[in-house]
């Protein structure tokens, strides 16, 4: 996906860019390269593979939520800043709060924050479970399936908040069984499935709320 490609492919997604994020996008790309040799945050480095598979699937989350609406988001298992840092590129208005467990990755994401001049937006080592603040949006990008993901995040979801779980093909994962299971503590309010474009790769995003929402 060239950087073309891209503008137009969010744009379908309701996004209009300004030149500012686009070069701080690029300049994402740039930093997430140069890290990439010194430890391990991506196998895909190739630009336009980047540009598909990391920075349009992060912001296909707004397939299910209004980001301009929402004031805090938390995302578990950042790793390399996918979706956070993306989100936070092209919402300003978000209050983000990126959470890993290596502290190598975490010192990666404070000098992206500080390279990309990003404010409100913090890179915490820790790990979901034993985080204990709440926000509006609780997102995780690949980190563990499903049932695993529920212990290590629902309780960062505010009353009203939800959980936006990004997945590939959910089919063996979510199974009718586990969908009972998770609608016995919260409700599973919807699973929108798509393809990324180009590649028509499966996506899933899973979005799960606290019961009586």
């Amino acid at each position: 996906m060239t950087e073309k490609e891209f503008v137009e492919a969010i744009g379908e997604l309701g996004i209009t860019p300004t030149e500012e994020q686009l070069k701080k996008l690029n300049q994402f790309y740039t930093l997430l390269i140069e890290w990439n040799k010194k430890i391990n945050l991506t196998r895909i480095i190739d630009k336009e593979e980047v540009y598909l598979k990391h920075f349009y699937d992060s912001l296909t989350i707004v397939k299910e939520v209004e980001l301009s609406k929402v004031e805090t988001l938390c995302d578990v298992g950042t790793g390399a800043g996918f979706p956070g840092i993306v989100l936070k590129i092209f919402y300003p208005n978000l209050k983000v709060t990126l959470i890993d467990s290596l502290l190598k990755r975490v010192k990666y994401l404070q000098d992206i924050i500080e390279q990309l001049k990003l404010d409100d937006i913090v890179a915490i080592h820790t790990r979901g479970e034993d985080y204990h603040e709440t926000f509006d949006i609780v997102t995780a990008r690949a980190v563990a399936n499903i049932e695993k993901l529920l212990k290590y995040t629902m309780h960062l979801v505010k009353k009203d908040g939800k959980l936006i779980a990004m997945k590939g093909n959910i089919e063996e994962e979510l199974t009718e069984k586990i969908q009972k299971e998770i609608n016995k503590k919260y409700k599973l309010v919807k699973i929108n499935k798509f393809y990324l474009p180009k590649e028509n790769s499966h996506r899933s995003l899973v979005i799960i709320t606290k019961k009586g929402q």
